[in-house]
């Protein structure tokens, strides 16, 4: 097993409560995985599992394959690692939670992949699911990419209940057992630092379609370039969204005026008003579409879908409403962890902006957000590891019309202050940082709540 994080330690839980002998393999030393260590501890007291549980940490060597049976490959773990490329050459299984769970799990399955969008569309999916089955003695779970993973939970899973599962492009990059349903909900450049070209990130998301069925429904965004490109590779059936109508029969949901419309391929059904979405944003729209047409071809009622949608308040993190103080609205999108992501938050206000920007960079384009931070931006707040990266773009895309006035904190609590202090009545002050948390957070969960707490205490 490598990789000692939140997938690789369920899956190892999985495997030892079945007997097997599990190595967990990470790079962190001793000292640093002394707390996830305890933790395995303790789990292995309380239950006694028959398998037995043994570590490797601080590197990787290739006598860890020997009398080897299965490689599992956390989500973070790059395919080239040379342990992985020599358990290739040595014909060792590859494998990870989410294609295990697959081959496992009995219920159906729908699946949500996507460079933006996908953990709101999930949390959506999972509600309308949930609404749908009230009242009977089914069950809807949510998970993967979002949350827990499930691999620990498919023996509970019956044959009548419903999975709504995440699936990052790590994930799907070794899956050739997927979803029944499932949508690609756009592909833009994003974890270019792992995949190593937009070739291979895209690759990997086209695994989610790539082994359907010919019954199979494979849903994506008929305006977004890179998920449309996907079609050709759909072996069963498929549905498409945008804002404007694809052509063809093929069943597809858009808008018009301010309905969202579902088209079967014969007859249009108005379904929502947009003004009914309680999401801030047009990339939000875009995720309602997504859901109402997975729940469509999963066959959940038209009135389900409509009032389940019609009441979804939003995800943590995701351009989360915080407080208002003394005029200023804070809101959280701490979620935000490429700047693609952050230009769809700063398009979601109409309002003066303070944008909090920075944490550690992803070897992503930043010049488009900084255009865009130019013209709708009155002070940009740089702060972690990408604000010296992200400082000298923005300069660069300077111009005589610029309304920004940037600073720079060396981290997050700093960048609050400095918003704090700037931010006048009327403004919006905008966490959207447009790089990962890792330099100073475990996850963007952990800044997100971090940046509430200490919203909370200005006074």
């Amino acid at each position: 097993m490598i990789g000692a994080a939140r997938q690789g330690l369920a899956l190892a839980r999985f495997f030892l409560e079945r007997g097997a002998d599990v190595i967990l393999n990470d790079r962190s030393d001793s000292a640093a995985m002394q707390p996830v260590i305890d933790q395995m501890t303790a789990w292995q007291l309380a239950r006694q599992p028959q398998g037995t549980l043994s570590w490797h940490l601080g590197s990787h060597p290739l006598e860890l394959l020997e009398n080897l049976d299965m490689l599992c490959v956390s989500g973070g773990v790059p395919l080239n690692l040379p342990l992985i490329e020599e358990a290739i050459r040595r014909h060792i299984p590859l494998t990870n939670d989410s294609e295990l769970f697959m081959q496992f799990v009995q219920g159906q399955v729908i699946g949500i992949s996507g460079s933006a969008g996908k953990t709101t569309t999930t949390a959506l999916m999972g509600k309308i699911v949930s609404d749908a089955l009230e009242n009977t003695n089914r069950k809807v779970w949510v998970g993967g990419n979002i949350g827990m993973p499930l691999i620990e939970q498919v023996e509970d899973i019956r044959p009548e209940d419903v999975v709504v599962l995440e699936l990052s492009s790590f994930q799907l990059e070794l899956m050739k057992t997927v979803p029944s349903v499932a949508a690609i909900l756009n592909i833009t450049p994003n974890h270019l630092d792992r995949h190593g070209s937009m070739e291979a990130y895209t690759a990997a998301k086209a695994n989610l379609f790539r082994w359907q069925k010919a019954d199979d429904w494979a849903i994506i965004n008929h305006e977004d370039m890179g998920a449309n490109a996907l079609r050709t590779i759909i072996p069963g059936r498929w549905a498409s969204f945008g804002f404007r109508r694809s052509p063809g029969v093929h069943p597809q949901v858009y808008q018009s005026s301010d309905q969202l419309l579902l088209s079967n391929g014969i007859q249009e059904t108005e379904i929502l008003n947009i003004n009914e979405i309680l999401l801030r944003g047009r990339h939000n729209i875009q995720n309602v579409m997504a859901a109402l047409l997975l729940a469509y071809c999963s066959q959940i009622s038209l009135d389900r879908i409509h009032d389940s949608i019609a009441s979804f308040t939003g995800v943590p993190h995701r351009l989360e409403f915080v407080r208002e103080h003394k005029g200023v609205q804070w809101y959280n999108d701490s979620i935000a962890t490429t700047p693609e992501r952050s230009m769809a938050a700063i398009r979601s206000f109409s309002e003066p902006l303070v944008l909090l920007l920075g944490g550690r960079d992803k070897d992503l384009p930043w010049e488009h957000l900084a255009n865009l931070v130019h013209r709708r931006v009155h002070d940009v707040i740089l702060f972690g590891e990408a604000a010296h990266l992200i400082e000298p773009i923005l300069r660069r895309a300077h111009s005589a019309t610029s309304l920004v006035k940037i600073h720079t904190c060396p981290a997050l609590q700093e960048a609050v202050a400095c918003a704090a202090s700037v931010a006048q009545a009327g403004d919006v002050v905008l966490l959207s940082p447009g790089g990962t948390s890792f330099d100073e957070f475990k996850d963007f969960a952990e800044r997100g709540e971090r940046f509430k707490q200490w919203v909370q205490q200005i006074s």
